[in-house]
Protein backbone atom coordinates (compact mmCIF):
# COMPACT_ATOMS: atom_id res chain seq x y z
CA UNK A 1 0.00 0.00 0.00
CA UNK A 2 1.33 3.46 -0.90
CA UNK A 3 1.55 6.30 1.61
CA UNK A 4 -1.40 8.13 0.05
CA UNK A 5 -3.55 5.00 -0.07
CA UNK A 6 -2.85 4.68 3.65
CA UNK A 7 -3.79 8.35 4.12
CA UNK A 8 -7.06 7.86 2.27
CA UNK A 9 -7.96 4.88 4.48
CA UNK A 10 -7.41 6.99 7.61
CA UNK A 11 -9.24 9.99 6.14
CA UNK A 12 -12.23 7.84 5.20
CA UNK A 13 -12.29 6.39 8.70
CA UNK A 14 -12.28 9.86 10.29
CA UNK A 15 -15.06 11.05 7.98
CA UNK A 16 -17.14 7.94 8.67
CA UNK A 17 -16.58 8.25 12.43
CA UNK A 18 -17.68 11.91 12.38
CA UNK A 19 -20.87 11.10 10.49
CA UNK A 20 -22.00 8.55 13.09
CA UNK A 21 -23.43 11.58 14.93
CA UNK A 22 -22.90 14.28 12.29
CA UNK A 23 -22.55 16.97 14.94
CA UNK A 24 -19.79 19.59 15.12
CA UNK A 25 -19.67 19.25 18.91
CA UNK A 26 -18.96 15.50 18.85
CA UNK A 27 -15.73 14.88 20.79
CA UNK A 28 -12.97 13.24 18.78
CA UNK A 29 -12.08 9.66 19.65
CA UNK A 30 -8.77 9.24 17.81
CA UNK A 31 -8.06 5.50 17.59
CA UNK A 32 -4.35 5.92 16.84
CA UNK A 33 -1.53 6.18 19.33
CA UNK A 34 -0.49 9.70 20.31
CA UNK A 35 2.72 10.79 18.62
CA UNK A 36 2.27 8.62 15.51
CA UNK A 37 1.75 9.93 12.00
CA UNK A 38 -1.54 7.99 11.82
CA UNK A 39 -2.78 9.92 14.86
CA UNK A 40 -1.89 13.21 13.16
CA UNK A 41 -3.54 12.19 9.88
CA UNK A 42 -6.75 11.18 11.64
CA UNK A 43 -6.81 14.43 13.62
CA UNK A 44 -6.10 16.41 10.44
CA UNK A 45 -9.11 14.97 8.64
CA UNK A 46 -11.32 15.24 11.72
CA UNK A 47 -10.57 18.97 11.94
CA UNK A 48 -11.27 19.33 8.21
CA UNK A 49 -14.55 17.44 8.57
CA UNK A 50 -15.79 19.55 11.47
CA UNK A 51 -14.80 22.70 9.60
CA UNK A 52 -16.62 21.50 6.48
CA UNK A 53 -19.80 21.44 8.54
CA UNK A 54 -19.03 24.78 10.20
CA UNK A 55 -18.89 26.25 6.69
CA UNK A 56 -22.27 24.68 5.84
CA UNK A 57 -23.91 26.02 9.00
CA UNK A 58 -22.61 29.59 8.67
CA UNK A 59 -24.13 29.85 5.18
CA UNK A 60 -27.66 29.46 6.58
CA UNK A 61 -29.33 32.74 5.48
CA UNK A 62 -31.45 32.68 8.64
CA UNK A 63 -28.61 32.18 11.09
CA UNK A 64 -28.71 34.41 14.16
CA UNK A 65 -25.97 37.07 13.80
CA UNK A 66 -24.64 36.41 17.31
CA UNK A 67 -24.43 32.68 16.59
CA UNK A 68 -22.73 33.46 13.27
CA UNK A 69 -20.05 35.52 15.02
CA UNK A 70 -19.45 32.76 17.54
CA UNK A 71 -19.18 30.27 14.70
CA UNK A 72 -16.77 32.54 12.81
CA UNK A 73 -14.50 32.50 15.86
CA UNK A 74 -14.66 28.70 15.89
CA UNK A 75 -13.78 28.61 12.18
CA UNK A 76 -10.79 30.90 12.83
CA UNK A 77 -9.61 28.59 15.63
CA UNK A 78 -10.13 25.55 13.40
CA UNK A 79 -8.06 27.15 10.62
CA UNK A 80 -5.22 27.81 13.05
CA UNK A 81 -5.39 24.23 14.36
CA UNK A 82 -5.32 22.94 10.79
CA UNK A 83 -2.27 25.04 9.93
CA UNK A 84 -0.45 23.95 13.08
CA UNK A 85 -1.17 20.33 12.27
CA UNK A 86 0.13 20.63 8.71
CA UNK A 87 3.37 22.00 10.14
CA UNK A 88 3.56 19.00 12.51
CA UNK A 89 3.12 16.60 9.60
CA UNK A 90 5.86 18.40 7.64
CA UNK A 91 8.13 18.11 10.66
CA UNK A 92 7.50 14.36 10.57
CA UNK A 93 8.67 14.24 6.95
CA UNK A 94 11.71 16.37 7.75
CA UNK A 95 12.63 13.92 10.49
CA UNK A 96 12.35 10.76 8.41
CA UNK A 97 14.26 12.29 5.47
CA UNK A 98 16.77 14.13 7.63
CA UNK A 99 19.74 11.94 6.65
CA UNK A 100 19.09 11.86 2.91
CA UNK A 101 22.02 13.05 0.80
CA UNK A 102 20.55 15.78 -1.40
CA UNK A 103 21.79 15.83 -4.99
CA UNK A 104 23.59 18.94 -6.22
CA UNK A 105 20.91 19.48 -8.85
CA UNK A 106 17.98 18.77 -6.50
CA UNK A 107 14.98 21.07 -6.85
CA UNK A 108 12.36 22.32 -4.43
CA UNK A 109 8.64 21.66 -4.85
CA UNK A 110 5.95 24.34 -5.03
CA UNK A 111 4.42 23.03 -1.82
CA UNK A 112 5.57 20.84 1.03
CA UNK A 113 4.40 17.22 1.34
CA UNK A 114 2.07 18.05 4.24
CA UNK A 115 0.27 20.81 2.36
CA UNK A 116 -0.30 18.33 -0.47
CA UNK A 117 -1.64 15.85 2.12
CA UNK A 118 -3.90 18.67 3.35
CA UNK A 119 -5.42 18.85 -0.12
CA UNK A 120 -5.81 15.06 -0.15
CA UNK A 121 -7.81 15.25 3.08
CA UNK A 122 -10.12 17.93 1.66
CA UNK A 123 -10.53 15.85 -1.49
CA UNK A 124 -11.67 12.86 0.59
CA UNK A 125 -14.34 15.12 2.10
CA UNK A 126 -15.46 16.40 -1.30
CA UNK A 127 -15.79 12.82 -2.54
CA UNK A 128 -17.80 11.75 0.51
CA UNK A 129 -20.24 14.63 0.22
CA UNK A 130 -20.54 14.50 -3.56
CA UNK A 131 -21.36 10.79 -3.25
CA UNK A 132 -24.13 11.78 -0.81
CA UNK A 133 -25.58 14.02 -3.52
CA UNK A 134 -25.41 11.24 -6.09
CA UNK A 135 -27.39 9.01 -3.74
CA UNK A 136 -30.00 11.60 -2.68
CA UNK A 137 -33.45 10.13 -3.17
CA UNK A 138 -35.16 13.53 -2.82
CA UNK A 139 -33.10 15.10 -5.64
CA UNK A 140 -33.91 15.13 -9.35
CA UNK A 141 -32.28 12.76 -11.82
CA UNK A 142 -30.62 15.78 -13.42
CA UNK A 143 -29.08 16.84 -10.10
CA UNK A 144 -27.79 13.34 -9.40
CA UNK A 145 -26.29 13.00 -12.86
CA UNK A 146 -24.51 16.35 -12.59
CA UNK A 147 -23.12 15.30 -9.23
CA UNK A 148 -22.10 11.90 -10.62
CA UNK A 149 -20.05 13.63 -13.32
CA UNK A 150 -18.41 15.82 -10.66
CA UNK A 151 -17.75 12.77 -8.49
CA UNK A 152 -15.94 11.06 -11.34
CA UNK A 153 -13.69 14.10 -11.74
CA UNK A 154 -12.98 14.18 -7.99
CA UNK A 155 -12.07 10.47 -8.00
CA UNK A 156 -9.69 11.08 -10.89
CA UNK A 157 -8.18 14.03 -9.01
CA UNK A 158 -7.68 11.81 -5.98
CA UNK A 159 -5.68 9.29 -8.02
CA UNK A 160 -3.61 12.03 -9.67
CA UNK A 161 -2.89 13.88 -6.43
CA UNK A 162 -2.03 10.65 -4.64
CA UNK A 163 0.36 9.70 -7.43
CA UNK A 164 2.00 13.13 -7.36
CA UNK A 165 2.48 13.04 -3.57
CA UNK A 166 4.00 9.55 -3.71
CA UNK A 167 6.35 10.69 -6.46
CA UNK A 168 7.34 13.76 -4.43
CA UNK A 169 8.12 11.62 -1.38
CA UNK A 170 10.16 9.23 -3.54
CA UNK A 171 12.09 12.16 -5.00
CA UNK A 172 12.80 13.56 -1.53
CA UNK A 173 13.91 10.14 -0.30
CA UNK A 174 16.21 9.78 -3.29
CA UNK A 175 17.68 13.27 -2.95
CA UNK A 176 16.15 14.56 -6.19
CA UNK A 177 14.05 17.13 -4.31
CA UNK A 178 14.51 18.85 -0.99
CA UNK A 179 11.99 20.36 1.35
CA UNK A 180 11.80 23.30 3.70
CA UNK A 181 9.23 23.85 6.44
CA UNK A 182 7.95 27.41 6.58
CA UNK A 183 5.74 28.65 9.38
CA UNK A 184 2.58 30.16 7.91
CA UNK A 185 2.90 33.35 9.96
CA UNK A 186 -0.79 34.22 9.72
CA UNK A 187 -0.94 37.90 10.55
CA UNK A 188 -4.63 38.40 11.26
CA UNK A 189 -4.53 36.07 14.29
CA UNK A 190 -1.61 37.91 15.84
CA UNK A 191 -2.50 40.97 17.95
CA UNK A 192 0.91 42.45 17.17
CA UNK A 193 0.47 42.34 13.35
CA UNK A 194 -3.28 42.85 12.84
CA UNK A 195 -3.83 46.65 12.81
CA UNK A 196 -7.45 46.27 13.95
CA UNK A 197 -6.14 44.61 17.10
CA UNK A 198 -2.97 46.55 17.87
CA UNK A 199 -4.58 49.96 17.19
CA UNK A 200 -7.13 49.28 19.93
CA UNK A 201 -4.46 49.04 22.63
Amino acid sequence: MTFTEHCNEIFNQAIKDYHVYDNVDTPINNPYEEGTIDNRLYLKCWIDTVQWHFEDIIRDPNIDPVEALTLKRRIDKSNQDRTDLVEQIDSYFRTIYNNVKVADDATINTESPAWAVDRLSILALKIYHMKEQVEREDASDEHREKCRAKLNVLLEQQVDLGTAINQLLDDIQNGKKYMKVYKQMKMYNDPSTNPILYNKK
